[in-house]
């Protein structure tokens, strides 16, 4: 406004000569104090602008202007020029040279003395003012009066004044006070200053020059007091930042060379070039450079408390550069011990300590000490974590924090509040400062324990953090870090090349000494050694008992992240084992946390994460921790005494059922239970493991070889099983009780498999029955042994009927029309420990501690005292013991009571025995018996006790035959430990057989009478009174004989196969079950014969399977001298007469003596009911003795069948007993009919042709020498192909074929006359009435299928593949009747699948007839044979009766159909022929 007002007077708008004008240019005078300033300022602008115009009016306006408002001020803003024309000055050159005189005068005459010498005596009393005593009432400003005085008089510079001002505070520095008042109050300009003290520093900057740190004082406390400014003084020290970058560049790269060098091979010539450089080095480090002004400042300013202008320093430059030099370290840690102090003796000084008083700065301007833990948040954290791992230079104030934290833990968890930032903030000084700063504390173990009170209060996942934040990255960060980790690795592996078990309490103080400050690296490499070589794990954990609690629980860190490293192969490079790094580790773990204190909760979270990410190879370390801490084995390779030790109590298996006695494991036991516990991993990991056993095979096992699945399969199965045994023995009722679920959520829930179900609530319902039993006793006190079976019974109906409820949504409906629930959870909740006392495991174990004392006694070695302990000890134990199998044996009476209560109700059988067999093998016997070992005893005892108890409705001969008969595809679908277990159940099942088959009085006491032995399998009431109805001793041994033979048909299949897992497994049961088979001479050389030839294969292919083929071939041949004759196992008669002959070779493979039985023929059997059973396929036994012993021609393990009869040879081996039995029946026979008469003069005929054949064939072997013997071999063999051929559906030769079908023939002929001869011949009256009421019972359960009749006998009815094949002979067509006869309508099937099959016969010649009968006689024989099996395994899995009859008849119908296909071809061709001969 002022400018625009002017400029309408210049430019003549406003004319000057109006008073207002002048008045308003006063009273803007008159408003501000600076208004002149501004309007000479206004002036000075129009005058440039007027100056340049060319209009001469608007310059003499504006000189009007000037002229009308004369400010003072106008000869300091206007030219000189300007002031001339206005009249202010004459003439503008004088006034010009005027201002250069008097600027001269100024500024370079000099008034002042700067010198000292130029005024001395002036100087001399500026100084004696200065250096006088300030302790009286001398104060600054009295002093600064007097050098005002002493400036004026001796014209003293003000500067030098103020530079000796400093001088004299700088040599007096303890007087901060007094002088920094004395420089406020004499100068006031900073800038001044500064540049004065940046002389000063500019001075000491020159080489081997030292700043002294009494400047370094007096710059801080100016700092400090904000007298000058520390971006003005900071440009004046040195070195520049760049430099000390450089530096800290050149320091890491130092040490990383160092490092590298430790870590690498040198040779002896590089050794000395390296030690040239290092002197070259020191030289150049001898020229000392100059000082590090910065640092100095920074220390002067730490030292007064000034953190603000440390901190901008230290922020200046690189990360720890600062700090990392002593002096700076140390002050700051002194500042910090300041600002800790009150808080530290309020929470942290412990009881009993004193600790030293710290005394606060004086400086009021120093960071304000902490009175709560919020307050350390202000300034103290930040101080930490700028001091970093440097913290290490005072131990002391190292525990005053870890103490604070400790405090502050305490107080956190007591609070119970959510996660504050006070918590992240120690966190974070725990892994930023004080992990760094115990790794540069030479074996500190106290600081090392301290720092560990505190870290256990955090939980194990924020101190894993911190360890692998410690290991992995700290190490990096500084320059002095690389160096302490590459000498620490160097230490390490001076220590480990020298480990050996002479010297593990020496090496164990080194490496103690080495863990105290760097554990995580030191364990590291121990582990990879470890990973290498497993022989160091004993040395190693011997050596590691001088570690501390911190130490210990960094190795727990370092084994779980070793274990995890993605980097490493779980498998060896053959993909069919579990690399042995992995199994190293896992010993280690359980050899090391068995032994020292250290927490397993996060190895055991790491073996539950695995398992829930599908992933079973870490369960190895859990089952190496289990068996180390608790003492319980898992191994299928017990010896029988162990076994036997392990079904008795605690205490017995303790003692007898482990291979090593591990002992003091009850601290370790605890331990481990506590973590389960408390971290909640019990249930989860039975469940995980449950559930992952068939994750195994169905998720992991896709691309694994099937080696490596089955043993990892085994591994989770082991685990699971030794797991479940700790909880069950170490976990109290309640809390066992607490976490197990019922079992019906175990299994519909958790989708846990039952066996496993059943495994985990095992232990539950044992403890509830204890508990429940104990409670009825305490209720009803009676001390009579009936009443206390009475209450156990009532216990165990209470706990078990919710059981019983439970057990039902597990299985269909129909499972439950044969097996009571009642029973399946019986069977499921025993174990042996309730079934039998080991009186013998007891008594051995007493004996061995009797003989340990004896010994004691007798050594004069041993001290008194220590004598004293033993003797104690074992006393004690043989107590325990006794006292255990007394309580065993009245368990198992009441048990024993409780069952025979139970067993009537146990089976239904609401369809026939065999389907309840099948039940209770699948879901009972067969998932149990694999489980484990201990289960697959209590499998076979469970059917021996189910036997013995007289169960109703139980076959027990059928279920031994099912358990024998069909084991080719159970040892199939085993795993190696499975097959073991298996195998120790047949064993055990073989045992039971063995015993009744080697006395008649062990079997008339045991079997005799006991509804297990009944051959009617119809499900009836009957218990076993009518004898006729059971089999009898000679007849078990034949059945006992057939198990024998199918056991080494099963064997030598496996053993043909070719397949790993098949010729394995049956290897593995095999030798289990060696000492009960074989125990035929025939069948064992037919097995040593194969398992010879599986050593000569495998010799070179797989050494596994050659080891396990010649352990058991060297076993085999020391149990022959057991084996006896087939004809001592069992009595062989000669067949009947109505008995299809039929050559048999007794063992697979092998080309032993034949093995028949004889049949008594039932007298009473008509020609009518042959017809009938003809017409419907089916062949009914004629007696009792019939079923038990028709043999049939087998194959050589592969299925094939020989239809080549040797009835020379087989009548020769049972000719005597024949010739016997024909005496025998003369002096029985009353009289003799001519038809009777012809029937003996024919059998003579047919036994001197018998005869006369075999002494050919005997005379041919005996002529035929070796060689020739040898090679008939390979002609018999391939014929048997051929035949083999034949029976698929491919055309025999006309020659064999007719061969074939007359022997047939000739058999079926020979069965008319027999039966013909016995109707004719009457028998003994006991025999007939017998063959009256089979007769009757047949009439009665004629209504039933053929798989419910009552009437079938029990042999022919097992699923055998080696009864006998009945073809009924076919009936005569005369000559006559060829012409056009049409055969009635069959029906086949039942109900809807029935067909209707119509032949007719049109002129057919009788050749041809003949030919067509011959081979549908060959076709319904091989269809037989080929789908028999099919048919049985299909009745054994309960497939309905519809679907089997549809089935078979379809099948027979596709391959008939194929046969008269085939046959009309032949017929067409042979026609064909004829016409071309004609």
């Amino acid at each position: 406004a002022l400018y625009e007002l002017c400029w309408q007077v210049v430019q003549g708008n406003l004319n000057l000569k109006h008073l207002y004008l002048s008045f308003v240019l006063v009273c803007f005078q008159e408003l501000r104090e600076d208004m002149p300033s501004v309007l000479a300022d206004v002036f000075s602008i129009l005058d440039l602008e007027t100056s340049a115009l060319e209009e001469k009016n608007k310059r003499d306006h504006y000189t009007q202007l000037v002229g009308a408002c004369l400010v003072t001020i106008l000869k300091e803003r206007l030219d000189p020029e300007t002031l001339e024309s206005l009249g202010l000055i004459k003439q503008a050159h004088q006034f010009n040279q005027k201002i250069v005189k008097i600027k001269t005068k100024l500024f370079y005459k000099q008034q002042k003395f700067n010198l000292l010498r130029e005024e001395n005596e002036g100087y001399a009393k500026l100084i004696t003012e200065l250096g006088q005593d300030l302790s009286g009432n001398i104060t600054s400003h009295i002093v600064l009066e007097s050098i005002k005085s002493l400036i004026g008089c001796f014209n003293l510079d003000p500067n030098r004044v103020l530079d000796i001002i400093l001088e004299v505070y700088e040599s007096r520095s303890d007087q901060d006070e007094f002088f920094l008042s004395l420089i406020k109050s004499y100068m006031c300009e900073p800038l001044t200053l500064c540049h004065i003290l940046g002389f000063k520093f500019k001075f000491y900057q020159e080489p081997n020059e030292e700043t002294p740190k009494s400047l370094y004082h007096i710059a801080a406390a100016l700092l400090h007091y904000n007298l000058i400014e520390l971006e003005d003084l900071y440009v004046h020290l040195m070195p520049l930042d760049a430099a000390i970058i450089e530096e800290h560049k050149r320091d890491i790269s130092e040490a990383k060379q160092i490092a590298r060098k430790l870590v690498m091979v040198v040779l002896p010539s590089e050794k000395s070039e390296d030690k040239e450089k290092d002197k070259e080095k020191e030289e150049e480090k001898n020229d000392k450079p100059p000082d590090n002004q910065k640092l100095g400042l920074l220390e002067a300013l730490l030292r007064i408390g000034d953190w603000h202008h440390a901190q901008s320093i230290m922020d200046q430059m690189p990360s720890f550069y600062a700090t990392s030099h002593k002096a700076i370290a140390l002050a700051l840690c002194q500042l910090v011990h300041l600002t800790v102090e009150p808080l530290y003796r309020r929470a942290g000084v412990p009881k009993g300590a004193r600790g030293c008083v710290m005394h606060p700065l004086r400086s009021k301007r120093a960071p304000k000490p902490a009175e709560s833990f919020e307050d350390l948040r202000r300034d103290t954290f930040s101080m930490l974590c700028y001091l970093g791992p440097h913290l290490s230079h005072d131990p002391i104030l190292f525990a005053k924090i870890v103490r604070l934290g400790k405090a502050f833990m305490k107080e956190y968890q007591s609070d119970n509040r959510p996660e504050d930032t006070l918590l992240s903030c120690f966190l974070s000084i725990a892994d930023q400062v004080l992990l760094p700063s115990l790794s540069l504390m030479e074996c500190n173990a106290c600081m090392s324990e301290e720092l560990w009170g505190l870290f256990k209060l955090f939980p194990y996942q924020h101190r894993y953090r911190l360890y692998g934040q410690w290991k992995n990255e700290t190490y990096s960060s500084h320059p002095l870090l690389v160096k302490v980790k590459a000498q620490t690795v160097d230490r390490a592996k001076y220590i480990m090349k020298r480990l050996t078990k002479e010297n593990v309490k020496q090496s164990g103080r080194q490496i103690g000494k080495l863990s105290h400050s760097n554990p995580t690296i030191l364990f590291d490499y121990i582990l990879s050694q470890i990973q290498w070589y497993d022989n160091l794990i004993s040395p190693v954990v011997d050596s590691l008992k001088y570690l501390t609690s911190l130490n210990y629980d960094v190795l727990a860190y370092c084994i779980i992240e070793a274990l995890a490293n993605p980097e490493k192969e779980k498998m060896k490079h053959d993909d069919t084992t579990i690399s042995s790094w992995l199994q190293s580790l896992a010993s280690l773990c359980g050899a090391v946390f068995r032994k020292y204190p250290i927490e397993l909760a996060g190895l055991l979270q790491y073996v539950t994460n695995q398992l829930k990410a599908g992933k079973s190879f870490d369960l190895l370390i859990l089952k190496e921790v289990v068996q180390k801490m608790a003492g319980i084995e898992i191994t299928d390779e017990m010896t029988s005494e162990q076994l036997e030790a392990m079904t008795g109590g605690e205490q017995l298996k303790a003692e007898g059922g482990y291979f090593g006695q591990i002992r003091n494991t009850k601290k370790s036991s605890q331990r481990l239970k506590e973590v389960l516990l408390d971290h909640e991993l019990a249930l989860p990991l039975c469940l995980l493991m449950a559930q992952q056993r068939n994750g195994v095979v169905f998720l992991e096992g896709g691309e694994k070889h099937l080696k490596l699945v089955g043993h990892l399969y085994d591994q989770c199965h082991d685990t699971l099983v030794q797991f479940g045994g700790f909880l069950a023995s170490n976990l109290s009722t309640e809390d066992y009780i607490k976490r197990v679920p019922s079992i019906d959520i175990l299994c519909n829930q958790f989708h846990t498999p039952h066996d496993a179900a059943f495994f985990l609530s095992r232990p539950m319902y044992a403890h509830q029955i204890l508990s429940k039993y104990d409670e009825l006793k305490k209720a009803e006190k009676g001390n009579r042994q009936q009443q206390k079976v009475h209450k156990y019974v009532a216990a165990c109906e209470q706990v078990m009927t919710p059981v019983h409820e439970a057990v039902v949504s597990l299985h269909p409906a129909r499972v439950w029309d044969d097996l009571r629930p009642q029973f399946y959870a019986t069977f499921w909740s025993l174990t042996m420990y309730d079934l039998a006392v080991p009186h013998a495991a007891y008594e051995r174990e007493v004996n061995k501690l009797k003989a340990q004392i004896k010994q004691i006694e007798e050594n004069p070695e041993i001290p008194l005292n220590k004598k004293k302990k033993e003797k104690e000890r074992c006393t004690a134990l043989q107590e325990k013991l006794q006292e255990e199998e007394k309580k065993q044996l009245e368990h198992v009476q009441r048990v024993l009571h409780r069952l025979k209560l139970e067993k009537d109700n146990w089976l239904l059988a609401k369809s026939t025995k065999n389907e309840t067999i099948t039940k209770f093998l699948q879901l009972c016997l067969f998932p149990r018996c694999i489980f484990s070992s201990i289960d697959a005893v209590y499998c076979a005892r469970f059917v021996e006790l189910v036997h013995q108890q007289k169960t109703p409705n139980f076959c027990t001969l059928l279920c031994y035959d099912r358990v024998f008969s069909a084991i080719i595809y159970t040892v199939a679908s085993c795993t190696e430990n499975e097959s073991h277990r298996y195998g120790r159940f047949l064993c055990c099942m073989l045992e039971t057989v063995t015993r009744w088959h080697s006395d008649r009085a062990i079997y008339e006491k045991e079997c005799a009478n006991y509804p297990g032995f009944l051959t009617i399998f119809r499900a009836t009431g009957f218990d076993g009174g009518n004898k006729a109805d059971q089999l009898d001793y000679e007849n078990f041994r034949h059945v006992v004989h057939k198990w024998h033979y199918m056991l080494t048909k099963a064997s030598v299949h496996c053993l043909e196969t070719g397949d790993y897992t098949h010729i394995r497994n049956i290897l593995i049961v095999l030798t289990k079950i060696l000492p009960c088979y074989p125990k035929v001479l025939n069948l064992g050389q037919a097995l040593e014969c194969r398992v010879h030839k599986i050593c000569l294969e495998e010799k070179d292919k797989r050494p596994d399977l050659y080891a396990l083929a010649m352990g058991y071939s060297g076993r085999l041949k020391s149990q022959k001298v057991h084996m006896v004759p087939e004809n001592e196992f069992h009595h062989k008669e000669q067949p009947a007469r109505s008995a299809t002959p039929a050559s048999q070779q007794n063992g697979p493979g092998s080309t032993g003596k034949p093995a028949t039985s004889t049949s008594k023929t039932e007298e009473g059997t008509s020609e009518d009911d042959r017809a009938k059973d003809k017409s419907q396929g089916t062949t009914k036994p004629v007696n009792k003795a019939n079923s038990a012993a028709a043999k049939v021609t087998t194959s050589n393990g592969n299925g094939k069948m020989s239809l080549r009869s040797t009835k020379a040879v087989k009548e020769r081996d049972d000719k005597e007993k024949s010739g016997k039995e024909k005496k025998e029946k003369k002096e029985k026979t009353p009289g003799s009919t001519p038809e009777a008469k012809a029937e003996n003069r024919r059998e003579k005929q047919r036994d001197e042709r018998a005869g006369k054949e075999e002494r050919v064939v005997r005379e041919g072997k005996e002529k035929t020498p070796k060689a020739d013997r040898e090679k008939v071999k390979p002609e018999e063999k391939s014929g048997k192909d051929d035949k083999v051929k034949a029976g698929n559906g491919e055309p025999m030769e006309p020659s064999r074929e007719r061969d074939a079908v007359k022997e047939a023939k000739s058999k079926e002929k020979g069965d008319r006359s027999a039966v013909a001869g016995s109707l004719k011949s009457p028998g003994p009256r006991s025999e007939s009435a017998e063959s009256e009421r089979d007769h009757k019972r047949r009439k009665l359960d004629s209504h039933a299928s053929p798989s419910h009749s009552s009437s079938v006998k029990f042999l022919l009815y097992l699923p055998e593949r080696s009864l006998p094949l009945h073809i009924p002979a076919a009936q005569k067509i005369n000559k006559g009747e060829l012409s056009h006869t049409e055969i009635p309508t069959i029906a086949m099937g039942v109900g809807k699948h029935s067909m209707d099959i119509r032949m007719i016969f049109c002129r057919i010649g009788r050749d041809l007839l003949k030919d067509l009968a011959k081979k549908i006689l060959c076709i319904l024989s091989i269809f037989i044979l080929k789908y028999l099996p099919i048919f049985i395994l299909m009745k054994a899995i309960s497939v309905p009766w519809e679907e089997r009859n549809f089935l078979s008849i379809s099948i027979f119908h596709v391959e008939f159909f194929v046969f008269v296909f085939e046959n009309n071809t032949h017929l067409k061709k042979k026609k064909k022929k004829k016409r071309l001969a004609k």
